[in-house]
């Protein structure tokens, strides 16, 4: 189930999200283009398309994007994040209620968000948006937790310092009854490596932009930094530590 702050637990985050969260690989525009006959007309309604990052990748690409953001802070920041793009619009919306037109997209794209929709709600709205023969594609860029010594020691700083990491983990829904349920039929599957490098700095600006994580003026938000940095010490070369990510795509026509 969506957590019941789903809209506005990242509305204090925003300038740490746009900065720290990883981008995604433009290969998912090659994965469409020759799987799902993705052109640089095809219509995208990216929704709960936060900040705008994976929004982006589809501008990058010639395509005409409508982004459907609940989140006020957020969709205000991704409007000014892609002001420079003229085929860019912005809708204030829900997965549940996009407020776009019925068999509109090509289409309906999800970044970082499935996990906090109501599944069945958004699948009937998905339904209505999309065209006869359009296209649903999630996407989450995951975490490695355990490919390297930080990576694992940074995994057991969030369990040590979650507010609700395990309850909200997106990783949660990443299930195959859960896919089938909402497509209708188990979708297609890709998988993409992707990295980010950060300095300690950016770091906790990584940290920062997690809504699991202590805020900047929580309580035990020193704690939190004083530990990033003991692990960042340690494992840092070069004054850089290393994410790695698994971006999966899960794509295919719902039925």
């Amino acid at each position: 189930m969506p957590a019941k702050n789903s809209t506005t637990r990242f509305s204090s985050r925003i300038d740490d999200y746009v900065k720290y969260r990883p981008h995604y690989p433009v290969e998912i525009i090659d994965l469409l283009a020759s799987k799902c006959e993705l052109t640089p007309e095809s219509v995208i309604a990216d929704i709960g398309s936060g900040t705008g990052i994976l929004t982006q990748l589809f501008l990058d690409n010639g395509n005409p994007v409508i982004g459907v953001e609940p989140n006020k802070e957020m969709r205000e920041a991704g409007e000014a994040y892609l002001a420079e793009y003229a085929r860019f619009n912005s809708v204030d919306g829900t997965s549940e209620a996009t407020r776009l037109p019925a068999k509109s997209a090509d289409f309906i794209i999800v970044g970082q968000a499935f996990h906090w929709f109501d599944q069945v709600k958004t699948r009937a709205e998905f339904q209505r948006v999309a065209k006869d023969d359009g296209w649903v594609v999630l996407v989450w860029n995951d975490r490695r937790v355990d490919s390297t010594p930080f990576l694992r020691d940074y995994e057991a700083l969030l369990q040590e310092f979650d507010t609700d990491y395990n309850e909200i983990n997106h990783k949660n829904v990443q299930d195959k009854t859960v896919f089938v349920a909402f497509f209708g039929a188990p979708p297609n599957h890709a998988v993409f490596d992707n990295i980010q490098r950060f300095d300690f700095a950016s770091l906790m600006g990584r940290l920062n932009s997690a809504s699991y994580m202590p805020g900047r003026d929580a309580p035990r938000h020193a704690a939190l930094s004083e530990r990033a940095k003991e692990i960042f010490d340690v494992h840092q070369t070069d004054g850089e530590v290393a994410f790695e990510y698994d971006t999966r795509v899960y794509y295919g026509r719902m039925t």
